[in-house]
């Protein structure tokens, strides 16, 4: 065991992936689960002695992963997602770890899959994030959605081996349905900042996403896999800024979200 804090957000335990929490296990005796959903954990029964479960109201990506640091045994935390599993080059890497250098960061590789298949390319295959630190020098952003890590000057990163497994989304439907929703709040964000749609944002910015992403990043390469989320982001982008300037001429804050559309990464 290392003295590291496994912070885990989801809307239903019974979504969270039984190895994701096998994989936890094998790091910490400290696991923490928030979740806003009302199911209670029947599909893990026989691992509720592995983890502490607090049920939280949503109030945003940022602030419910740092409600889940306060509640952490340990200063390091490790930071994930119901549909993510940390692989064992990762495991194997976090153990070796000097624990007393608190100012530095871990920069993780992501590995993301669309269905089953593991995508090598595009955005996606490009994908990292900081997700082990220690609390007592950082905390997330709490906007309501793309939060980050905020991170002081004296801050040190590093890559550390190893993946996080993320699976992100089973169909096209379903990668639609959560583009559609992080577009409303990219947007509902956007315009809580003082943002403004013009024309570069609302028919540049979308076209130019799905060659970067299709073309540059050569997401061709994934085949129909990567031509569904290069379309589906570009579309997505294009929501997010029509809706920005729907909100920005009605001059009010909308579309509305709630706890019933929250969904998983």
């Amino acid at each position: 065991m290392v003295p590291v804090s496994v912070v885990i957000i989801t809307k239903n335990v019974a979504a969270i992936i039984e190895e994701c929490l096998q994989k936890a296990k094998t790091l910490t005796d400290d696991i923490i689960i928030i979740c806003n959903g009302n199911d209670e954990d029947s599909a893990n029964a026989h691992l509720q002695n592995s983890y502490k479960l607090f049920k939280k109201p949503w109030e945003g990506y940022g602030t419910n992963k740092n409600k889940g640091i306060k509640e952490a045994k340990y200063n390091w935390i490790l930071s994930i997602d119901a549909d993510e599993i940390p692989d064992d080059e990762l495991i194997r890497a976090i153990h070796k770890i000097d624990f007393d250098d608190a100012n530095t960061v871990y920069d993780i590789r992501f590995r993301s899959y669309f269905g089953c298949k593991p995508v090598r390319f595009g955005s996606w295959g490009r994908d990292h994030h900081i997700r082990l630190f220690n609390r007592a020098f950082t905390e997330w952003s709490e906007t309501i959605v793309h939060e980050t890590l905020i991170l002081p000057s004296i801050i040190t990163k590093k890559r550390i081996d190893g993946s996080i497994h993320h699976y992100s989304v089973k169909n096209v439907q379903e990668f639609d349905s959560k583009g559609r929703y992080y577009a409303q709040l990219g947007a509902k964000n956007y315009f809580l900042a003082g943002k403004s749609a013009g024309f570069i944002k609302l028919y540049i910015s979308p076209v130019f996403g799905f060659f970067k992403n299709y073309i540059l990043y050569l997401g061709f390469l994934d085949g129909r896999e990567g031509w569904d989320i290069a379309r589906i982001t570009a579309k997505n982008t294009r929501r997010k800024y029509l809706l920005l300037s729907k909100m920005e001429t009605q001059g009010r804050n909308q579309p509305a979200t709630n706890d019933s559309l929250v969904v998983e990464y």
